[in-house]
């Protein structure tokens, strides 16, 4: 009888020893916790972009672009109560798109293991325009040409209308306008302007930009005759093009100078205690003289809108 008892209570032990060499195993493996990338929205050349990973324990975050870790955020702590949020302030190399990763090292390392985030795809915002260091500066959009709207004008504008959406048979308007830094940002206009052009792609010679007055205001036009006829423009879907404006050289410049200037209120000058004339320093542009002559800049716009919002054409409606 006491042998069978004995018996019993060494296969009971046994047991509950294996459950806790079990349970201790199960420990030992531990889970991975939570990770989540969320942020890393910046302009390139602008404020850093803030990524944040959210976890569901405490640790240290690993941030990386691509397989390259961000350099001041190999191990970033998270905060010591939930939500678990670790931050790292990245600049961007290059504007465009590109792949965030984030891994984590629990601070409780029993109970979980190492967890990595699913890859963030950012894109890192590119000014739509910039010729810098080129002195031009050029503003570029497209309308509708009069008496071209069609019965679809409601959906496609009227004429004249600023617009990007055209349908085959209308015709598309590329209106320019620039300053030039090196001529105290002036206009850009035919008495400083040598060549000034638009490219469109599929189209073989390069539309010439013609400047003049348009209802009062003056700047840069060019015409694209979209249709089906033979020599007209009818390449559905997205309008590749570029506007090259090229200005002449310079004999001349404008500089920024200063000069002393008498201070005036309500047309009367302004006296001192004494009677003295009281003057103050005011910024102005002089032109002065160069030689050799300043030469003439290019620069080049090219749309980088994102494609729903870039020169499109369609084809008319069957219905």
């Amino acid at each position: 009888m006491r042998s069978n008892k004995s018996k019993a209570l060494i296969v009971a032990l046994a047991l509950a020893g294996a459950s806790l060499v079990g349970s201790s195993a199960a420990n030992a493996a531990g889970t991975a916790p939570t990770l989540v990338l969320s942020g890393g929205s910046t302009v390139f050349g602008l404020s850093p972009a803030i990524i944040v990973a959210t976890a569901g324990a405490p640790g240290n975050v690993a941030f990386s672009v691509g397989t390259t870790v961000i350099v001041g955020c190999e191990a970033v702590a998270t905060t010591t109560v939930a939500p678990f949020v670790s931050k790292c302030s990245w600049v961007p190399a290059a504007a465009g798109p590109a792949t965030l990763n984030a891994v984590l090292t629990p601070t409780d390392a029993v109970t979980y293991t190492v967890a990595n985030a699913a890859p963030l795809t950012v894109k890192t915002g590119t000014p739509v325009q910039g010729t810098a260091p080129n002195p031009l500066s050029l503003y570029v959009d497209t309308v509708l040409a009069s008496g071209t709207t069609g019965v679809l004008a409601p959906r496609f504008g009227v004429s004249c209308a600023v617009t990007s959406q055209f349908i085959v048979g209308q015709t598309i308007v590329f209106r320019v306008y620039g300053n030039d830094a090196d001529l105290g940002g002036a206009v850009l206009d035919s008495t400083n302007v040598a060549s000034a052009s638009v490219q469109v792609a599929g189209v073989a010679t390069p539309i010439p930009l013609a400047y003049g007055n348009h209802s009062g205001v003056a700047f840069w036009t060019a015409v694209l005759k979209t249709g089906t006829t033979a020599g007209l423009y009818n390449t559905l879907g997205v309008i590749n093009f570029k506007v090259t404006v090229t200005t002449k050289d310079q004999n001349t410049i404008k500089v920024l100078a200063t000069k002393r200037a008498p201070r005036m209120l309500n047309g009367v000058r302004v006296r001192d205690a004494s009677g003295a004339q009281i003057y103050d320093r005011v910024s102005y542009y002089k032109t002065v003289s160069i030689s050799p002559a300043l030469k003439g800049a290019t620069a080049v716009w090219q749309s980088n809108f994102t494609p729903t919002s870039q020169l499109t054409l369609f084809a008319v409606p069957t219905n």
